[in-house]
């Protein structure tokens, strides 16, 4: 009898065992490398798919997060860091990861809106009651006004103000000696270049440097929650288009068995659920609905797009970003 109940024992704590097993391989593991500001999104989002995939599939999924400046973070991947999902606000850094072999090159017509879910724009944040009058991009040019802004080289938020501010020029009739000159100006009053855009936020409403600090739209908003009634946004009269472009890291989800899963988790930010979530966290989401229902964290803005004033990114990354183009020409002068 003792002997029997010895080997049940055994039996059941080795039944157990396996079953704690068996519950751990069948959760995958996600890891979604991002951009700096959507740490918050991604909170949000995250348990939002767990919950709605289990109950699809009965399946569990575990999502692990990266964050930093965009293109540090796509260079991270080419490295070795392995992502399952990138989630980028510019379709250049995926590029460059495609350019290795590690994702499809094809990439943008995986997903609906050129693999885009949602997308922002540039507005400035300044302190309240505004000081220093700034109204628009013509007077972050000014003698006096500080400007934070992160390094267009590392961050997709600055570069997207360098060329919200160069095309603000050229959509007013200008030329590009001219906007060449204007942004040369606007950087000529950057006090600190931080690698990504919530290490600019975190000079601006932390550490109380600078007069304006020019991000995300959503940024701002989510700016002024953290840190209270300190702040006012500006809309300018004119800015660009940033989309936030995601794709399947595709070298590393065969390996690991994981793309109908990461495949899922980027189709639930089209979804209705996931476009309500970018909304609540002021990202313009690709749902008429979803605009719709949180129209008032949207002011209407004149905006225009990267490739009816600069081409592709391609081109932009060669004139613009790349080592010896016209930022780091503009920087020197400072």
């Amino acid at each position: 009898m003792t002997m029997t109940l010895a080997n049940l024992t055994r039996t059941l704590v080795a039944a157990a065992a396996l079953a704690a097993a068996s519950a751990h391989a069948q959760t995958t593991t996600l890891l979604n490398v991002s951009y700096d500001v959507a740490r918050e999104l991604f909170k949000d989002v995250n348990p939002a798919f767990i919950a709605d995939y289990k109950k699809k599939t009965g399946q569990t999924v575990e999502i692990k997060q990266s964050h930093g400046g965009s293109s540090k973070q796509a260079r991270a991947v080419i490295d070795g860091l392995e992502a399952s999902v990138v989630t980028m606000n510019q379709s250049s850094d995926i590029d460059a990861i495609a350019s290795k072999g590690i994702i499809a090159a094809d990439w943008a017509t995986k997903f609906p809106h050129h693999a885009s879910p949602f997308y922002s724009t540039m507005v400035f944040l300044v302190r309240k009651g505004n000081p220093k009058k700034i109204a628009d991009w013509a007077d972050l040019t000014r003698p006096g006004v500080q400007v934070v802004i992160p390094n267009p080289k590392t961050a997709g938020n600055g570069r997207y103000t360098y060329l919200a501010a160069w095309g603000s020029v050229l959509k007013k009739g200008g030329t590009p000696a001219q906007a060449r000159e204007f942004v040369t100006k606007l950087f000529a009053n950057v006090p600190v270049l931080d690698a990504g855009g919530r290490g600019a936020t975190t000079t601006f409403a932390q550490r109380d440097i600078g007069d304006v600090l020019v991000t995300f739209e959503n940024e701002v908003n989510l700016a002024r929650q953290e840190f209270g009634d300190k702040f006012d946004v500006v809309y300018p009269s004119i800015s660009i288009v940033a989309d936030a472009p995601v794709a399947v890291v595709d070298k590393v989800v065969d390996r690991k068995n994981q793309r109908k899963e990461a495949t899922a988790y980027l189709n639930f930010l089209f979804s209705e659920p996931g476009q309500e979530i970018a909304a609540r966290h002021f990202l313009r989401p690709r749902s008429e609905a979803a605009f719709k229902k949180y129209g008032a964290n949207f002011k209407p803005i004149k905006l225009f797009t990267l490739e009816e004033v600069f081409g592709d990114w391609k081109t932009v990354q060669k004139v613009h970003f790349d080592d010896g183009g016209e930022f780091d020409r503009i920087y020197q002068k400072k």
